[in-house]
């Protein structure tokens, strides 16, 4: 039975270099997920790659036909930007098992789309002074900067992520990543366990 491991955690706490050491050691054979945006691309991103970068035309659409397993809206510094996820043929859980890095409230949805037996979350933890330094330095690399939009995610954060919402969800495995390479190997690790 295929599983769906979801990635999740504040921003800046390292959910992408974890889930992209993972994907390209892939000793579990791990196949992603692409999420959906209408967001502008950023720096050093690819359409189909990172996202699936789409218009508010291309959400009615999939919306219509019921295709939009979940979604989330952000009303930030630049407009409504929304990432979702899509029920468009590429996940198999019959076949295969899928890492994805999602949202707490995008994992719950998930998880009631596919079943919580084969919905896993994995929460990744980083010190918030730590996280806001990593933040920063991340978009001192991006052309345009971004640095207003930064605190906003920043400051939502803690509502999102909140020990309230973390206990609802029933999150209570949590990886504290302070070590990159050791929280890989404890995130492998974990989830080979959750595969047998």
């Amino acid at each position: 039975m295929g599983k769906i491991f979801c990635i999740m955690g504040k921003s800046s706490s390292g959910k992408d270099s974890i889930y992209r050491q993972i994907m390209e050691e892939n000793e579990l054979s791990l196949k992603p997920i692409i999420p959906y945006t209408t967001r502008p691309v950023r720096m050093g991103e690819k359409d189909g790659r990172e996202y699936h970068f789409c218009s508010e035309e291309t959400v009615g659409e999939l919306e219509a036909g019921g295709k939009i397993i979940e979604l989330r809206a952000y009303n930030t510094v630049y407009g409504i930007w929304k990432y979702f996820t899509v029920d468009d043929g590429q996940i198999d859980l019959e076949d295969s098992c899928y890492l994805y890095i999602v949202t707490l409230e995008g994992c719950v949805r998930i998880q009631k789309y596919f079943g919580k037996d084969r919905v896993v979350p994995i929460y990744i933890e980083v010190e918030d002074g730590e996280r806001l330094l990593r933040a920063i330095e991340r978009e001192r690399q991006q052309e345009n900067p971004q640095y207003e939009e930064m605190c906003r995610r920043f400051l939502a954060d803690a509502s999102d992520f909140s020990e309230e919402k973390l206990k609802e969800a029933g999150i209570g495995k949590r990886f504290v990543n302070t070590q990159l390479g050791e929280t890989i190997r404890q995130v492998t690790e974990y989830i080979r366990q959750k595969m047998e």
